[in-house]
C-alpha cells in the first residue's frame, strides 16, 4: 500500500525532534511531528471549506473546477492524515485556525462577484506557497521517517495546487 500522504498546511509552524515507537516510528503526541500533523488537518478543514466555497459563490467555472480540485484532494489527504494520527496518538482540531477562518470570511463578503473569484485566487497563492514552506521544513527537519515521508509524498500535491492558482489567475490541469 502506498504510504500516507500528509496534507497541506497552510502556516508555518516550528519543527524539531519527535517520539519513536518500539513497533514503528510515530510521532509522539506531544512533539513537533505531531503539530506538524495537526496544522496540516487544520489546513485540510480550510482547503476543503474553501473548495466548497467555490461551488456557490465563484463566478468562473475554471475557478469552481479548482475548487473542487482542492476539496478532491483534501478530502483524501486529511483521512490518510487522519489514519495516521489515530495510530499516533495524535489528537486532531476540530476547525480551521483562526487566521484560515478569517481569510474565508473575508473572501466569501466578496461572494458572487468577479472579487470573489480573484480574492479567492490570491488567498489561495499565499496559502499554497506557504505550505510548501512548512512541507519542506518538515522533509528537512522532521524526525519521524513516517511523516517525512508523507511530506515528501504530498508536496507534488501542493505544487500542482500552487500552479492552478500562481498569479491569482485561475489554470486547470489537463
Amino acid at each position: 500500500m502506498r504510504a500516507r500522504v500528509l496534507a497541506i498546511a497552510v502556516f508555518t509552524a516550528s519543527l524539531g525532534c519527535s517520539g519513536v515507537s518500539a513497533v514503528a516510528a510515530a510521532p509522539a503526541p506531544d512533539s513537533a511531528d505531531a503539530r506538524f500533523v495537526q496544522m496540516a488537518h487544520q489546513s485540510n478543514l480550510a482547503e476543503i471549506a474553501a473548495g466548497h466555497d467555490t461551488q456557490t459563490n465563484a463566478k468562473t467555472t475554471c475557478v469552481k473546477e479548482v475548487g473542487a480540485a482542492l476539496v478532491r484532494d483534501h478530502t483524501k489527504l486529511d483521512a490518510e492524515l487522519s489514519q495516521l494520527a489515530e495510530k499516533s496518538d495524535v489528537s486532531l482540531p476540530k476547525t480551521p485556525t483562526r487566521e484560515q477562518q478569517a481569510t474565508l470570511a473575508d473572501v466569501r463578503s466578496k461572494a458572487g462577484s468577479a472579487a470573489y473569484d480573484k480574492a479567492w485566487l490570491v488567498a489561495q497563492e499565499a496559502g499554497h506557497i506557504k505550505t510548501l514552506m512548512l512541507i519542506d521544513q518538515q522533509i528537512s527537519q522532521g524526525k519521524d521517517a513516517e511523516t517525512v515521508t508523507a511530506a515528501k509524498e504530498a508536496r507534488p500535491v501542493v505544487a500542482m495546487h500552487l500552479d492552478m492558482v500562481r498569479g491569482g489567475t485561475c489554470h486547470t490541469t489537463t
